[in-house]
């Protein structure tokens, strides 16, 4: 007696309800994973409130930013709290990094490899998953940052635009993460990419002006794409900004855009690629 295997997907359109249904399944088990490990969900929420408790009271005292009335005190933490958001974004790569590299580990990457669901399903899942753990981080820091007296001015279509620019950013560095989980497959390597993150991020105007910077160091901090979303979050909030001179400061809304789009551009096709080669 045979068994003839049913017909796999042969249209596009097949194809991509195949992908769509196999790639909710792989996002489904990461929430189960959330509600079975809460406690890693609220630390990872509540560490971003830490920072801006830290810098928003315990250093914002004693920060004065140029061209920014009343800092320090509550006219540095309306310029601090944009900055915070990207800098929320910025914290899910190691997230991403750690997930993808603990399935890698235990053997979970190569099982999903050898089943019979969508080749895209495992990336897309992921990403699926980590985008709605950075929104819901995202609804924490606004929330957190209506608490601390910040205020979005600018109405609610430019909001929802600096709304969108966040996840934006966050949805490429998501693909960064991805890779690198791919690459190294060793939750050592997290804590490698954990000290690395951390002068990308303080290497921007998310905190202070790059103004007050060395000129070098300055112009590396504004090219930083992270200081692109937090200049343009905060023109788009109506929040207190630094006011560069420079082609890059006064162009920062465009490139909150350009940014991330080559940023998935370069490192998408890499992580589709690595998953690829996986076992080769």
């Amino acid at each position: 007696m045979s068994v003839t295997a049913p017909p796999g997907p042969r249209t596009p359109l097949e194809r991509l309800r195949w992908a769509a249904v196999d790639g909710w399944t792989i996002t489904r088990r990461d929430l189960v994973h959330w509600t079975r490990q809460p406690g890693l969900i609220v630390v990872g929420l509540l560490f971003p409130v830490m920072m801006v408790l830290m810098f928003g009271y315990l250093f914002g005292g004693g920060m004065m930013v140029p061209g920014v009335p009343g800092a320090g005190g509550d006219g540095y933490r309306e310029f601090l709290m944009p900055g915070m958001f990207a800098m929320t974004m910025l914290f899910g790569v190691e997230t991403t990094m750690l997930a993808v590299t603990t399935d890698a580990a235990r053997g979970v990457t190569d099982r999903f490899r050898s089943m019979p669901i969508a080749p895209s399903a495992v990336v897309v899942g992921r990403s699926v998953a980590d985008m709605l753990n950075s929104a819901l981080g995202l609804a924490v820091m606004l929330l957190c940052g209506l608490a601390v007296g910040w205020r979005a001015g600018g109405g609610v279509g430019p909001t929802l635009l600096a709304v969108g620019l966040l996840l934006l950013l966050r949805f490429a560095l998501l693909w960064v993460g991805v890779w690198l989980g791919l690459v190294f497959q060793s939750t050592g390597a997290v804590t490698a990419v954990q000290i690395l993150v951390w002068p990308l991020g303080f290497l921007s105007n998310a905190f202070v002006a790059p103004g007050t910077m060395p000129g070098w160091l300055g112009a590396i901090a504004e090219w930083n794409p992270l200081s692109a979303t937090a200049s343009a979050t905060r023109e788009l909030f109506q929040n207190p900004g630094w006011g560069g001179e420079t082609w890059i400061a006064e162009n920062a809304l465009p490139m909150a855009v350009v940014w991330p789009l080559l940023i998935i551009a370069v490192f998408f096709p890499l992580s589709v690629r690595r998953y690829r080669r996986l076992g080769r």
